[in-house]
């Protein structure tokens, strides 16, 4: 079969976008890729692409086609960062008209966190072809700009809810990476014969090699890995970690970037955590086993302001999950239902750091061979649910049969 992928984050960035189209191709699809030119996360194009340079690649058997969109910027700002969604929809739209012409698919795939609009072209390349569109949903809109930037005018909003609609009218699966959005899907139309759960998966992390990481501090490591932002809640965290500065034993490690990091150093100079909290800074994946396996606990957390964000299940708990290690979060919705599922550690309230707390004190320290082996249940349960090869072979099944139920 001859796939077309079209997302607007793709290899030299880190995304389940790149798996997708290397597994494909290495099961003998043939893949073409439609994406933007790469800036994520550093807000600035990736060293040796640019508007004149490595605008088409092949990697990996993989046909590649970068059109432009403006970076986000360093700060990403509303104005930066809705210049990078429309510049891509509207130049990726005019590629999809060429690839339409020129190229022959039997179906096109939409890698879709935000923005939805980069749904656009994909959906103008279906109608000329009359192909199906298969559109895999990671986030909520326009609920995550609204969470995300606070944007309440009520004309824009409405315009987005009707690219929302529109592009799922369009759909002809709709894959959801989170069994809870599929009542937040619903909500916006009868889309329940088209749904079907696609969740996140993780390398197999303990099948990787060890890395050499920075050298921790001594203790009971509590850690959480991957982006420091404003969903992850991290408020909430510090508010932990000061509640416990007298547990020394206790060593709270963030790894990771985000708008966040600044804050959460500047946190620890003013109530003078330095002997309780660290910060890693960014990392590369390829450091992750080694940094989890040196971890006692891995910590999940999101903030629950608003549905879509207790429904979403960070890619980051199947990476957890894949390394055996057990899971502390807080957490509600999507994420807490895996955890309890799968028996893998203890997640509370999205905002009550004082419940994670006292979790930690009777429940995790006295007895720490129990909580262990919570990892090894997390472990089971993704080598039931989340390895890369399963999902990827659901998704084959998927888009070889326009018949397949949840």
């Amino acid at each position: 079969m001859k796939v077309l992928l079209v997302t607007q984050y793709f290899f030299p960035e880190n995304f389940k976008s790149n798996d997708i189209a290397f597994e494909l191709a290495k099961k003998g699809f043939e893949v073409d890729v439609l994406v933007g030119i790469p800036n994520y996360p550093e807000g600035k194009y990736f060293k040796g692409y640019s508007l004149f340079h490595k605008r088409t690649e092949k990697i990996n058997g993989v046909r590649i086609y970068r059109v432009f969109q403006t970076p986000r910027g360093r700060k990403c700002t509303g104005f930066r960062l809705s210049l990078n969604y429309l510049s891509y929809m509207l130049c990726a739209s005019f590629w999809a008209i060429y690839l339409a012409i020129f190229k022959n698919y039997d179906c096109v795939i939409v890698h879709q966190p935000s923005p939805i609009t980069q749904a656009i072209p994909a959906i103008i390349l279906k109608k000329i072809q009359k192909i199906p569109l298969y559109t895999w949903v990671l986030d909520i809109w326009p609920d995550s700009i609204i969470s995300g930037s606070g944007i309440k005018n009520t004309i824009l909003l409405s315009a987005i809810d009707k690219i929302v609609i529109f592009v799922y009218n369009q759909s002809d699966k709709i894959l959801i990476s989170s069994r809870q959005f599929e009542n937040l899907i619903i909500a916006k139309g009868n889309y329940s014969g088209k749904l079907i759960y696609f969740p996140n998966w993780s390398e197999d992390m303990l099948q990787m090699p060890m890395k050499n990481i920075p050298q921790l501090p001594v203790g009971f490591i509590i850690m959480i890995a991957g982006t420091l932002g404003t969903a992850q809640n991290l408020d909430a965290v510090m508010n932990a970690a000061l509640a416990m500065k007298d547990e020394n034993e206790v060593k709270w490690v963030l790894a990771g970037e985000g708008s966040k990091k600044v804050w959460v150093d500047d946190y620890i100079k003013e109530h003078n955590l330095f002997d309780t909290v660290f910060t890693l800074g960014r990392l590369p994946f390829s450091a992750m086993p080694a940094l989890y396996r040196a971890s006692n606990a891995m910590l999940l957390t999101l903030k629950a302001d608003y549905p879509h964000i207790k429904a979403v299940v960070p890619a980051r708990l199947q990476s957890y999950l894949a390394a055996s290690r057990p899971v502390l979060a807080m957490v509600e919705g999507g994420s807490a239902e895996i955890i309890e599922e799968a028996k893998c550690g203890y997640a509370v309230g999205a905002e009550d750091y004082l419940a994670l707390v006292d979790i930690i004190r009777t429940k995790v320290l006295p007895d720490r061979e129990n909580f262990e082996a919570m990892g090894l249940n997390g472990r089971r349960y993704y080598e039931q649910n989340f390895t890369k090869e399963s999902c990827m072979e659901r998704l084959i099944s998927i888009i070889e049969s326009n018949n397949i139920t949840t």
